[in-house]
């Protein structure tokens, strides 16, 4: 029997699409078994913290564990590593952040490019950093603090958590910006950095906030500025670096990224789940307790970002000389 030629079209048609469609079936089923989130520094941090507050979201929400697993090391390179050598089917995701950014410069050789192996998902949130000064020092204003250091060369020390660590970059955007000289001492992480900052050891740092606003509050420290673009809410009656150096802005983001050749699909269904947890009025106030604000957006918004901070974070450690640890 020979069919119309319509008809034998249509069926010709569908069976095309046959192989397709238990590809289909799978990720509008995603995720049928645990997630992996790896993060790329150790447990109890900003940016531990900030994969825990988005696992447990995306847990309730698509009924599977988002399971945190830490890798710390290499300034988070082995955990970006991993992700990027994961299959492409969003059992693997990756905390991405500032670090990812910076490392694309500061590291001569990575076995991976971040921008080009790891697809965006989505931004979890953005904290400022904290321009803070031991109270000893007469500076009370970031514009008090550049005539000090002007009038005091070589004399002011500034701490870090660490080479090529987001304090330290941000350090040194400041200096190129506002044309000052101050010796970076470098530590390895934050406490030890901030102790001997109030220990008077060292004269000034730019830290993230979640590390060092209790000292702030207590009065341990003096915090000078935030370095976002707009005034904290955790700190509002401080000022921006950028309301005396214009054009001054850093900042700690973090969002997911997952292994590049991921279904779009899946990538969709993600972002579409960490934006409804970032509109969640008990999420944000548990972003906000760590003096940031959500980030959202599409994956193509956090594309975005990274290829920017990519490129500004490359001009200054370029500018700097910066060296991993």
């Amino acid at each position: 029997m020979q069919l119309p030629r319509r008809r034998f079209l249509q069926l010709a048609a569908g069976a095309a699409a046959l192989p397709a469609l238990p590809h289909i079936a799978r990720t509008q089923a995603y995720p049928t078994r645990p997630v992996r989130i790896i993060v790329g520094f150790t447990p109890g941090g900003t940016t531990d913290i900030s994969a825990r507050l988005i696992g447990q979201w995306l847990s309730d929400r698509l009924g599977q564990q988002f399971v945190i697993e830490n890798r710390p090391g290499a300034g988070s390179n082995i955990a970006a590593e991993a992700v990027v050598n994961a299959p492409p089917d969003g059992y693997t995701l990756l905390l991405a952040g500032a670090p990812n950014a910076i490392n694309a410069t500061l590291y001569e050789r990575l076995n991976f490019n971040f921008i080009r192996d790891v697809a965006p998902v989505g931004g979890i949130i953005r904290t400022a950093l904290i321009m803070q000064v031991n109270p000893s020092l007469p500076a009370k204003t970031v514009a008090e603090f550049i005539a000090y250091v002007k009038a005091n060369p070589g004399k002011v020390n500034m701490s870090s958590a660490g080479n090529g660590s987001a304090p330290h970059v941000a350090g040194e955007l400041f200096k190129m910006m506002a044309g000052v000289n101050m010796v970076h001492v470098p530590y390895r992480g934050a406490a030890p950095s901030l102790t001997d900052l109030i220990g008077g050891q060292v004269q000034v740092t730019f830290e993230s906030m979640p590390s060092s606003i209790e000292y702030i509050r207590a009065g341990t420290l003096r915090a000078l500025a935030v370095t976002t673009a707009k005034r904290s809410e955790a700190l509002p009656d401080t000022p921006t670096v950028g309301e005396f150096v214009p054009g001054y802005e850093a900042s700690i983001w973090y969002g997911v990224g997952v292994p590049k050749n991921t279904p779009v699909q899946i990538i969709d269904k993600l972002n579409k789940e960490i934006n409804a947890g970032l509109a969640d009025p008990k999420l944000q106030a548990r972003i906000a307790k760590l003096g940031g604000v959500p980030l959202g957006g599409s994956p193509a918004e956090f594309g975005k970002l990274i290829g920017e901070e990519t490129e500004k974070w490359g001009k200054v450690v370029k500018s700097s000389g910066a060296k991993p640890d």
